[in-house]
């Protein structure tokens, strides 16, 4: 491929993927506001999700252990009959239990940082409630 036919498939694809999202920028077009990039959080939304990531890390602590002991037990008579494939089981059994303990870990992570996000945007409320002095807020009123 010639360098002038890979700038012209760069300029294609750029041109039709002109309108999907941008990152660190408003749109080149029809920008919004101050007041449409205000952070908004809803603190139902933010317990729901939280409260989402911990049920399913606990769903799946629990459906995820299901087999481990009886595919243990079978690794390991396998590999006392000096059956290859009683290794390989074993293999799979401690992978098994580390990707689980991956995607539990991931749950929680997702979990604590919910409850973390609610607690920090109250306290956050609470400063900027506190710190604006009345006058300030008189003017805005007005």
């Amino acid at each position: 491929m010639a360098w002038d036919e890979w700038e012209q498939l760069k300029s294609d694809a750029a041109a039709r993927d002109s309108s999907r999202m941008q990152l660190n920028e408003a749109a080149a077009t029809g920008g919004g506001s101050a007041t449409d990039g205000d952070l908004v959080v809803h603190d139902d939304e933010l317990g729901k999700m939280g409260n989402t990531a911990y049920e399913l890390r606990q769903k799946f602590a629990v459906d995820s252990d299901f087999a481990r002991p009886s595919t243990f037990t079978a690794s390991v008579d396998l590999f006392n009959d000096g059956l290859d494939m009683g290794a390989a089981l074993t293999e799979l059994h401690d992978a098994w239990n580390s990707q689980t303990r991956t995607l539990k870990d991931a749950c929680a992570h997702i979990s604590n940082h919910f409850d973390f996000t609610r607690a920090q945007h109250s306290k956050d409320e609470v400063h900027v409630a506190t710190s604006m002095p009345v006058s300030k807020i008189d003017g805005y009123i007005k």
